[in-house]
């Protein structure tokens, strides 16, 4: 059950990432607005800084069949087709969006084992997340991990009526 959740989350966001930040199509736009210079400020407004900050960069890894089944730090069984992943100090619960720095594509897994134990490695992650992030033929890839706060992860889990 818990598998095919974070499954379907990672997809949803795979979904939403891919097409959800798209400006006008070449046909126009109503906004007639000279796109170069932005608009005007009242005096004394604060702007919102909209650069993040990554929680970590670094190397990460992957583990697949000889885990398979064996408990995680949990205590649920791994399973390398959910999207999980082991790191040493965030919480286990806790949700990360993984992004390879090579193809810049993500995934968001969730924390349920620690790990890695090799020195210089910052998160290993599940065959199905390291096949989302296309580095499961490398097996080790120069990733940017970003914290996803309990908010965005429940407005996901969130029905939507249509």
């Amino acid at each position: 059950m818990r598998g095919s959740i974070a499954q379907g989350l990672a997809m949803v966001l795979l979904i939403a990432s891919s097409g959800a930040a798209q400006g006008p199509t070449s046909s126009g736009s109503a906004n007639t607005r000279n796109p170069v210079s932005p608009p005007a400020k009242p005096a004394g407004a604060k702007t919102k800084s909209t650069q993040t900050h990554p929680f970590q960069v670094g190397t990460a890894s992957w583990y697949g069949h000889d885990f398979e089944g064996k408990p995680t730090a949990s205590g649920e069984p791994y399973n390398m087709f959910d999207l999980t992943a082991a790191h040493p100090a965030l919480p286990l619960g806790s949700y990360v969006r993984v992004t390879n720095l090579r193809n810049r594509k993500s995934v968001v897994v969730r924390i349920n084992d620690r790990g890695p134990i090799i020195p210089g490695r910052i998160i290993d992650l599940s065959y199905s997340a390291a096949h989302a992030l296309q580095m499961n033929k490398s097996g080790l890839q120069r990733v940017r991990l970003d914290i996803v706060r309990p908010e965005v992860v429940a407005e996901l889990h969130t029905p939507v009526a249509y």
